[in-house]
C-alpha cells in the first residue's frame, strides 16, 4: 500500500531540503527522498553542496587562509610563528566535522517540521495527475504517491573529453570536486582543468598550502563572465601569489599510471606536456537525472538533458515541478532555495518570486570576488547609456586595519534614471557586501540612494557607499 502524501521532494540539496520545508510550513503533508550517505552509511542530507561542494570547501578554504595568514601576515601585526606546519589529516577531519554539523542541521529541520524522510532513491513509477507514484529504493524502500512532486535532483561533475575519449574520474589522480577535498597529502605538483569558480578555489586551497598549481582553462579569457575590470584585477592578484593560469588551452591527451600526464596544445599553438601528482577536473556540470525514470511519466528534458520548465518551474506535466541545478538558470545553491521556497508557495496558491537578474555570484578565493547584475561588458553590447563608479580598498580604513587592502567596489547605473544596473566587486569579504547592491537592485534603487545611506565607520561597507558616490564623481575619501 502506498504512502499517500501532499507534496514529494525527490533530492534533499539546498532546493530540495528547502522545499520540503516551505512545503511542510504551508501545511502540506510532505515527504523528501535523498540518497546520500556518510561513509557508515548513514542519511547525509544536504547534497552536493553540503557534502561535498559549498560546505566542505569553504572549511577548507578557510583552514588553508589561517595557514598562509600564520606564515605570511601575523609578523606584520607582530606576531612571530615558529615552526609553523599543516596537519592535513586532521584539516580533513575539521572539514568532515562541519559537514556533519549541517547534516544534523537539516535532520533536525525536517524532525521540527514534521516531514517524512525516505533514505534512498527516488524514482518514477507511473501514475497520472493527481496520483503520481514514486519509488524509493534503498534502506528507505517505500511506495509514495502525491499530487505534487518536485524533482531536485542537481548536478554532477562534466567529465574531461580529450580527442574524443573520455577521462574518468578515480578520484586517485584524477579528481572531481568530491576527490579535490580529499586529498590525504599536500601534492607537490597540482594541475586544475578549468578556471571557473571550483577550479580557482580548490587550486587556491592546495596553492597556500604548499603545491606548485597550474590552472589550464579553455576559453581565451579569464573569469569571462565577471566584470573586466574585476577579471583583469583578479589575474594579477592571482598570478602573483603563485597560481600558474594559463588560457585557451586545448588538451588532446590524459595519461593516468603513478601520476598524471597532460598533452595540450597552448594558445600559440604549441604542442605541450606537463605532469602533475594529481588532476582536478572542474570544467562545469551536468544535470542529474539517471535513475529519475523520466520516461515512465513521460517528464520532457530538453536538448541538454535538463528537465524542462517553464518560468514558474513547472514541467510539461501537472503536479510535477523541478527546480535548482537539474534545470535552467544558474547553478547556484542560493537559486536552488529561491526555487524551492517558490516552488513550495505556488503550490499553495500564492505567488513565489524568484529574479535571475538579482541572483549573486561569489567566488571565495583571497580575495574574494562577487557581483550582482549586468557588468560593463554587457550593458556596452545591449547599447544601454550608462554611468560607473568604483572605490578602491586601499583607501577604506577597516580594510587598512585588516591588513587586506586588495580590490575594490564597483558600481554602474543607468544614465539618465540612475537606477542601479549591477555591482561588481574583489576585496575583503566582498561575499558579504554584494547582499547590498542584491537588495539596491530588488527595491530599484539609484546610486544616489546608496550614496545618501549612513554606513558604518570603520566598516568595509563604506568602500560601497563610496562606490556609489563615484558614479556621481564626488568620492569624499579618496
Amino acid at each position: 500500500m502506498a504512502e499517500q502524501f501532499d507534496v514529494v521532494v525527490i533530492g534533499a540539496g539546498p532546493g530540495g531540503y528547502i522545499a520540503a520545508i516551505r512545503a511542510a510550513q504551508l501545511g502540506f503533508r510532505t515527504a523528501c527522498i535523498d540518497d546520500w550517505k556518510t561513509a557508515e552509511g548513514k542519511p547525509a542530507l544536504g547534497g552536493t553542496c553540503t557534502n561535498i561542494g559549498c560546505i566542505p570547501s569553504k572549511a577548507l578554504l578557510q583552514s588553508s587562509e589561517n595557514f598562509e595568514h600564520a606564515g605570511h601576515g601575523f609578523a606584520e601585526h607582530g606576531i612571530d610563528v615558529k615552526g609553523l606546519s599543516v596537519d592535513v589529516p586532521r584539516m580533513l577531519v575539521r572539514k568532515d566535522k562541519v559537514v556533519r554539523q549541517n547534516n544534523e542541521g537539516i535532520a533536525y529541520l525536517f524532525k521540527k517540521n514534521k516531514i517524512a524522510f525516505f533514505h534512498g532513491v527516488g524514482s518514477f513509477a507511473g501514475g497520472t495527475s493527481g496520483a503520481w507514484q514514486i519509488k524509493v529504493e534503498g534502506s528507505g524502500a517505500a511506495s509514495l504517491t502525491a499530487k505534487n512532486v518536485i524533482v531536485a535532483t542537481g548536478s554532477k561533475p562534466r567529465a574531461l573529453v580529450a580527442n574524443s575519449e573520455g577521462v574518468a574520474f578515480d578520484n586517485r589522480l584524477i579528481l572531481d570536486n568530491d576527490g579535490a577535498l580529499a586529498i590525504p597529502e599536500v601534492p607537490t605538483k597540482l594541475g586544475v582543468v578549468g578556471a571557473g569558480v571550483i577550479g580557482l578555489e580548490m587550486g587556491s586551497v592546495w596553492r597556500r598550502l604548499g603545491a606548485e598549481v597550474t590552472i589550464l582553462e579553455a576559453l581565451p579569457v579569464f573569469l569571462g563572465s565577471a566584470d573586466e575590470q574585476v577579471a583583469k584585477e583578479a589575474w594579477k592578484l592571482f598570478t602573483k601569489q603563485g597560481l600558474a593560469i594559463e588560457l585557451g588551452v586545448n588538451i588532446t591527451k590524459v595519461t593516468a599510471k603513478k601520476d598524471v600526464a597532460v598533452d595540450y596544445i597552448d594558445a600559440q599553438g604549441k604542442q605541450q606536456s606537463k605532469r602533475f601528482d594529481k588532476l582536478i577536473v572542474s570544467i562545469g556540470r551536468i544535470p542529474h537525472t539517471a535513475g529519475l525514470n523520466a520516461e515512465a511519466v513521460g517528464l520532457e528534458l530538453d536538448e541538454r538533458g535538463f528537465v524542462a520548465v517553464d518560468a514558474d518551474c513547472r514541467t510539461n506535466l501537472q503536479g510535477i515541478w523541478a527546480i535548482g541545478d537539474v534545470v535552467r538558470g544558474p547553478m547556484l545553491a542560493h537559486k536552488a532555495e529561491d526555487e524551492g521556497a517558490a516552488v513550495a508557495e505556488r503550490i499553495a496558491g500564492q505567488h513565489g518570486h524568484v529574479d535571475f537578474n538579482t541572483v549573486p555570484w561569489v567566488i571565495y578565493t583571497s580575495p574574494e570576488i562577487a557581483w550582482v547584475g549586468q557588468t560593463e561588458q554587457q550593458l556596452k553590447a545591449a547599447g544601454v547609456a550608462y554611468r560607473a563608479g568604483s572605490f578602491p580598498f586601499m583607501a577604506n580604513g577597516r580594510a587598512r586595519a585588516l591588513g587586506d587592502t586588495r580590490g575594490f567596489v564597483k558600481f554602474v547605473a543607468d544614465a539618465k534614471t540612475d537606477r542601479i544596473l549591477g555591482l561588481h566587486a574583489i576585496g575583503p569579504m566582498v561575499s558579504e557586501l554584494v547582499s547590498e547592491g542584491v537588495v539596491a537592485m530588488e527595491f530599484g534603487a539609484a546610486s544616489e540612494d546608496i550614496a545618501r545611506i549612513c554606513h558604518a565607520h570603520p566598516s568595509l561597507s563604506e568602500a560601497v557607499k563610496e562606490a556609489a558616490l563615484a558614479v556621481d564623481k564626488r568620492t569624499l575619501n579618496l
